[in-house]
């Protein structure tokens, strides 16, 4: 996991810390996972762009695991 020099919080996620995720997180979880701000991410989301399936429930995003995972080379 990386870490920010300017904020001293972590970057991305830890390999486990993305196995251990539920079947869909929110969209905050997935920018974290794949190193996008918030406001990307959500630009992203709104044009259809993101790059991996993201449901939308309501008013909010859900980006599903099995296709983040597999994004990032993690799939089972």
């Amino acid at each position: 996991m990386r870490e920010d020099t300017t904020t001293g919080r972590s970057k991305g996620m830890s390999r486990e810390e993305l196995l251990a995720l539920p079947a869909a997180v929110d969209l905050e979880t997935g920018n974290r996972a794949l190193g996008l701000g918030r406001s990307k991410g959500y630009a992203l989301a709104k044009r259809g762009q993101y790059p991996c399936r993201v449901l939308r429930l309501g008013n909010a995003y859900r980006v599903v695991t099995a296709d983040l995972l597999d994004l990032l080379g993690l799939a089972a």
